[in-house]
């Protein structure tokens, strides 16, 4: 049955209840007039020292009034029909936008194939204009198909299960996330849902990830997709282990089916840090279960429970993570970095077992600028090995580089410089030596330069003298000073080098 005709059914049943409606109002009114003449002439006749209340009996006293819930029911579906013509809408438009960027990378392509002569000559009247339909993403023909020399659709997803605390009470919340793309990694659709875990249902990552996918596979569906590239990093979703779980077969059974429909669907493994849109879409999906809206000065405003000090947050005070996206609030996250960064270690998520990086970008809201100065120099010391590592000799510089990219750097601007010892800092750009790391000296060797610039060096004969007064040693290879506390004279430095000390 069509919309139209399903609205005029609907109208006319509307118009048909408030007859019925009118009519018995207009009935129990005459009713109620004829018991209050009835009891009004039988009191007239037998008074009483205790008249009794009269009362009137109105529709608004029922217990239950049918007729309003068959209103609302009407009502219901009238809103139901309306959503599903909204989401229609929604879904036209997201399939004609897709079918005008097919259309475009097609006539793209076909420009990128034509040579310059036949361009110049014939290119002015050279045009493909876009007509509705005339493109259609449905069709193999869409030119979106891999292993003829095209790309398909990518579909990521993201299932994520987890303990979660709101309002000092423990729950179990699930989510999903789906992020469907182009053939360029460009975002088309989303999705992000909570999964029901009422009752005392038990969800498994794994039927989270499955189902998530079954979302993204009916989501693709929808906009009559027919060739996609499914990305996942779970073998079990991919079908190639046999799951054990009766639970896990039925939803592996379900994608299954589902990849039936399409003329091309296969799945790729790829690293979880591929899968970002969707990873985000389903944490996304979990903050809004855990969320709950309070009243304040400023108006209505989301908070969430920081697992760390239990306490009740605004959303926009949550810190998240990038890669993980655990969140925790800036109060405890500062706390957690500024420790970490006290004693040199590199700082990774404070949720337990979790190893992800914090991203040094993200921490301005809450951290003083230093900090982050000094977090992002932790950073780049340890992706340096010590055999690799320089410092610019000018001392209002002395910026951190890798002898292999300051090397690539000066060859931009010399010739020859692997030979000569020649660099050019990457940040003051002023040259210097490599091999003295001194400013450079040209048309003069090292000890020469060391000689006749002995005044200047002060500082390296302080560090000298102090380290002949504490005993330190000095590594041959990267020249880092070494200290003996404890144990024999066998030394490893970090760069790998042995020495006797």
């Amino acid at each position: 049955m069509d919309s139209d005709k399903l609205n005029s059914i609907l109208a006319a049943h509307r118009r048909e209840v408030l007859a019925a409606k009118a009519l018995n109002s207009d009935l129990d009114f005459a009713f109620n007039l004829q018991m209050q003449e009835a009891i009004t002439a039988s009191l007239a006749l037998k008074p009483s020292a205790s008249p009794p209340r009269n009362k009137v009996i109105s529709e608004d006293d029922a217990d239950f009034d049918c007729i309003a819930l068959m209103l609302e029911d009407i009502e219901r579906v009238h809103q139901e029909l309306r959503d599903r013509e909204e989401t229609e809408r929604e879904t036209r438009k997201m399939k004609e936008d897709l079918n005008r960027r097919i259309h475009d990378q097609k006539f793209a392509n076909e420009i990128k194939s034509i040579s310059d002569d036949w361009w110049r000559e014939y290119g002015d009247n050279y045009h493909k204009p876009y007509r509705s339909g005339s493109s259609s993403s449905t069709s193999s023909s869409s030119g979106m198909m891999i292993g003829k020399g095209k790309e398909s659709f990518r579909l990521y997803f993201k299932g994520l299960v987890g303990e979660e605390r709101v309002r000092n009470i423990r729950v179990m919340v699930a989510s999903v996330g789906v992020a469907i793309c182009d053939p360029k990694d460009n975002l088309i659709w989303e999705v992000k849902k909570g999964l029901d875990l009422e009752g005392g249902k038990v969800m498994s990552v794994q039927m989270a990830e499955i189902e998530a996918l079954v979302q993204g596979l009916d989501a693709a569906l929808s906009l009559d997709l027919k060739s996609v590239n499914i990305l996942c990093g779970d073998y079990m979703v991919t079908g190639r282990v046999e799951p054990r779980e009766r639970s896990i077969a039925t939803l592996v059974n379900q994608v299954a089916l589902l990849q039936k429909k399409f003329i091309y669907c296969e799945p790729s493994l790829v690293p979880l840090s591929d899968i970002k849109f969707a990873f985000k879409f389903a944490r996304d999906a979990i903050v809004s279960q855990i969320a709950w809206p309070v009243e304040t000065s400023k108006g209505k405003s989301l908070k969430e429970t920081c697992v760390i000090c239990f306490e009740d947050i605004d959303v926009e005070k949550m810190f998240l993570v990038d890669g993980c996206y655990h969140r925790y609030c800036f109060s405890c996250m500062k706390q957690h970095v500024e420790v970490k960064l006290l004693n040199g270690i590199v700082v990774t998520c404070p949720h337990e077992e979790c190893k992800t990086e914090i991203n040094i970008a993200t921490c301005g809201n809450f951290l003083d600028p230093k900090l982050v100065e000094i977090m992002s120099q932790r950073r780049k010391e340890a992706s340096i090995t010590a055999t690799e590592k320089v410092y610019c000799p000018y001392p209002r510089c002395s910026a951190l580089m890798s002898k292999t990219e300051v090397l690539r750097h000066t060859n931009l601007f010399r010739v020859g410089a692997e030979h000569s010892g020649e660099r050019k800092c990457m940040k003051c750009g002023f040259f210097f030596c490599i091999n003295c790391k001194a400013p450079w000296h040209d048309n003069m060797t090292c000890n020469d330069y060391s000689r006749s610039n002995s005044h200047k060096r002060t500082g390296d004969a302080m560090l000298k003298s102090l380290a002949k007064q504490k005993l330190w040693r000095q590594c041959v290879k990267c020249s880092h000073m070494v200290e003996l506390s404890e144990g024999c004279y066998h030394i490893t430095c970090r760069c790998g080098y042995e020495f006797c000390y």
